[in-house]
């Protein structure tokens, strides 16, 4: 029960204002504005309840009730943010500024500048040009692939931009303008970037009409390659286009705003459409909240708009009418520094929009505690850590390993968005000498995979080699030679300690960096890493079993004469293991196709 006595509450004012709930220790639990500070401080303490579930254990918490009364209710809106930033109450809903997001970065100052999948906390650093934020990695991956399929930008790593000499494979395949190797103007290079920026700003339109301009002007001077690759880049756009459901003929910006509400659990979810195009999204999520839904939309809008440097559009479409609307578009106009609406549409083309954002905070509410949201989480943590150029979609990891110094192979496994991928898994028998040599090992096998990899354009994102500096180095001297680009490299090394319940520590080792990077024990990241590390022994120790018995049975079998590599591979066709053989009687051994009597005989004698 609270300490609070609710008599008190017929000594409290009837002017609009703010009312602050404290509890036994003096922390601020809550911050409400009321237009009527008494009467709405009675409702948290009728007999009949409030009604939200939350209420009842911010009650029992209620020690002391201060109340600040202001002369408007635009004046209590103010003061009630202001408030809630200063004191933190839990039972507010809080917008965090510690949230990762997900968007697409072009570096501002970088003469050659790239389009990059970034993640970052809080507001983005003004060292670029962010689009986005994206709902999922799948999202942005699927913008920034449909990118490099547009637009010809430089798709490497600054420091394998600053080493290249000669055009990579993606110039051939027109996917990059090679600027590395000077096949472009900084002009030209330009030209490719100004239209993906407008692309990525809804500007579809102007994009296309540029690339039609630019086709004609080659047709005219007789450059009909060049025009016929515009074309096919123009086609594809507008394929795309056509294809993007969410284009709206509403034709100007504007934010919409969806809630989805499981018991004292909120999301909040931002789809942004800007040329009436669905340029980005956000979400948020609330837990414990003791406000009502239109409260918290409020909340929300002055915390998100109005606290943080965010753009504000014309008009913001909301799920609920607010009482305070007004007074919301006066404080958000003010700051925009041009008038915006507040709407709650009730049928048309923007109720549509509305209903999107609602349905995406509903199904963004299903996926975010999902097993395929916590594995992207967990590459995106990769991506960022070990400070990878690509998304690490395919991973795929190398372990060499012999019989007593003979029989010399090595195995790969591959996982996919964070999951096995067994169909991709290969074994290799290693043409080495008699000599176990790590570094040869690791040297074939790469070359042998990526060789073929790259003629059948099926190079992953990421390739991990189970070693430390002197594996790491094989590989890019591998890379080199084959002229692999856009793929990164790391390497796996075991430190010394148990390994078991994850408490292995692991060294990873990055090409640009001389000492190791050390994750914590506890890092979803390590776990992962020592998933991919494990899975690849596990693999490799079952393709050396396979060998050891195939080597046991064709020496066991192997000095029995008149049983020669035919006959061999028919008995064990026919009986599974040697035990078998042994075990089978004359009638079953005369079973097997090619086996005579004297075999029989013979087998008897040497082997049985």
């Amino acid at each position: 029960m609270s300490s609070f006595d609710p008599k008190k509450i017929q000594l409290f004012p009837t002017q609009p204002g703010v009312y602050i709930m404290k509890d036994e220790s003096g922390e601020v639990i809550y911050v409400g504005k009321a237009r009527n500070l008494r009467q709405r401080l009675k409702q948290y303490f009728a007999a009949s309840g409030d009604g939200r579930m939350i209420i009842p254990y911010l009650v029992a918490r209620i020690h002391h009730i201060d109340t600040i009364v202001v002369t408007s209710e635009k004046e209590a809106l103010l003061l009630e943010n202001n408030l809630i930033k200063q004191h933190q109450p839990r039972y507010n809903a809080l917008l965090k500024d510690d949230k990762s997001y997900i968007a697409l970065k072009i570096a501002k100052d970088d003469p050659w500048p790239a389009v990059k999948l970034v993640r970052y906390r809080g507001k983005p650093e003004p060292d670029g040009l962010y689009f986005g934020p994206y709902t999922s990695a799948q999202a942005a991956r699927q913008t920034l692939d449909l990118l490099n399929k547009l637009f010809p930008l430089r798709q490497c790593s600054d420091q394998e931009l600053a080493r290249r000499v000669r055009p990579c494979i993606l110039y051939q395949m027109k996917r990059c303008a090679a600027p590395c190797s000077e096949a472009c103007t900084k002009e030209e290079y330009d030209q490719h970037l100004e239209r993906t920026i407008k692309f990525l700003r809804g500007q579809d339109k102007e994009v296309l009409k540029d690339l039609y301009d630019e086709m004609h002007r080659f047709s005219e001077n007789l450059e009909f390659e060049k025009a016929a690759h515009l074309l096919k880049t123009i086609r594809h756009l507008e394929k795309t286009v056509e294809a993007q459901h969410v284009d709206r003929p509403l034709g100007h910006d504007a934010d919409a705003i969806g809630l989805y509400r499981y018991g004292d659990d909120v999301i909040v979810s931002k789809l942004i459409f800007r040329g009436g195009r669905l340029t980005g999204t956000a979400h948020f999520d609330f837990s414990n909240s003791a406000e009502e839904d239109p409260e918290l939309i409020s909340s929300f809008l002055l915390q998100h708009y109005g606290a943080m440097d965010e753009e504000i559009p014309p008009e913001i479409f909301i799920p609920f009418e607010l009482h305070d609307a007004k007074n919301i578009e006066e404080i958000l106009s003010v700051k925009r520094q041009k008038k915006m609406h507040l709407h709650c549409p009730q049928r048309g083309e923007k109720k549509a929009l509305l209903e999107m954002a609602i349905t995406n905070a509903k199904a963004l509410f299903e996926t975010q505690k999902s097993e395929q949201h916590l594995r992207e989480k967990t590459l995106l943590e990769m991506q960022e850590a070990l400070n990878l150029t690509h998304y690490p979609s395919r991973i795929e990891c190398f372990d060499n390993s012999h019989l007593g110094g003979t029989e010399p192979v090595s195995t790969m496994v591959a996982f996919t968005e964070g999951l096995k991928d067994t169909k991709r898994y290969r074994t290799y028998r290693l043409k080495l000498g008699t000599k176990p040599d790590d570094y040869a090992a690791m040297f074939e096998v790469l070359m042998r995979r990526y060789k073929r990899a790259k003629e059948e354009n099926d190079l992953p994102d990421l390739v991990i080699v189970d070693g430390g500096k002197g594996q790491l180095n094989i590989a890019q001297k591998v890379f080199e030679e084959l002229n692999v680009t856009g793929v990164d490299l790391i390497g796996l090394a075991k430190e010394q300690g148990r390994h078991d319940k994850g408490l292995t520590e692991e060294k990873i080792f990055l090409l640009d960096r001389a000492d190791p990077i050390l994750l914590k024990k506890n890092s979803p990241l390590l776990f992962l890493l020592q998933r991919i590390r494990d899975e690849t022994h596990r693999f490799t120790i079952t393709f050396q079993r396979k060998r050891r018995s195939k080597q046991q049975i064709k020496s066991a079998l192997g000095d029995i004469p008149g049983i020669g590599p035919v006959k061999r591979k028919a008995l064990l066709k026919h009986f599974g293991s040697l035990k078998k053989i042994k075990e089978a009687s004359e009638e079953e051994l005369r079973k097997v196709k090619g086996i005579s009597d004297a075999n029989i005989t013979q087998l008897k004698k040497d082997f049985f």
